[in-house]
């Protein structure tokens, strides 16, 4: 049984779209075909989920969230809006995506990751840009405005504040060094 959603009158869905129980959905969101939101999710305006994607329990996209196909955002994450999120991408469990991050294709977030886009002043710097076939691991936190190349893996619990240029790398630790 399906009820208590709320969602706007222009929300355009694909074919064979689930929904649970307890949503909000807001003006002008889109969904691709065979896309699964579950229970007690907001979707705010202006957000597009590509086909095959299944959003899980208590997620929050904000306002100009684009996520690509066959994506899974597990339950409890949440994007501060204007973030664009490539195909094949796993967001794990509690992990925050900042205002203005790219993650490209094949990547996979463990759980709690943290991103930021503001710096210690406050000011808005940027989200980061993530390559594809990136592995960051549970708890990393990346910095606003840096940039991750390709196939790069960054283990767990490790702080990575300047951006990583070379494809293929391991970075471990706070701050975040080259091991690999």
């Amino acid at each position: 049984m399906k009820e208590l959603n709320i969602i706007a009158a222009d929300f355009k869905q694909g074919d064979n779209f689930k929904i649970g129980s307890f949503n909000v959905i807001g003006n002008q969101v889109v969904v691709g075909n065979n896309v699964t939101i579950e229970n007690s999710c907001v979707i705010a305006s202006n957000v597009t989920i590509g086909d095959g994607t299944i959003i899980k329990n208590h997620v929050e996209l904000r306002e100009g969230t684009v996520i690509g196909e066959n994506c899974l955002i597990d339950s409890k994450v949440s994007s501060s809006g204007n973030c664009k999120i490539g195909n094949n991408v796993t967001l794990r469990y509690d992990t925050i995506i900042a205002r203005g991050i790219v993650i490209g294709d094949n990547t996979y977030v463990c759980p709690r990751v943290m991103t930021n886009n503001l710096d210690s002043g406050k000011n808005a710097i940027g989200g980061a840009q993530i390559g594809k076939n990136c592995f960051i691991g549970t708890n990393a936190v990346i910095q606003h405005g840096i940039k991750i190349a390709d196939n790069v893996t960054i283990g767990s619990m490790t702080f990575v504040n300047k951006s990583i240029e070379e494809a293929g790398s391991t970075y471990v630790g706070i701050p975040a060094k080259k091991i690999k």
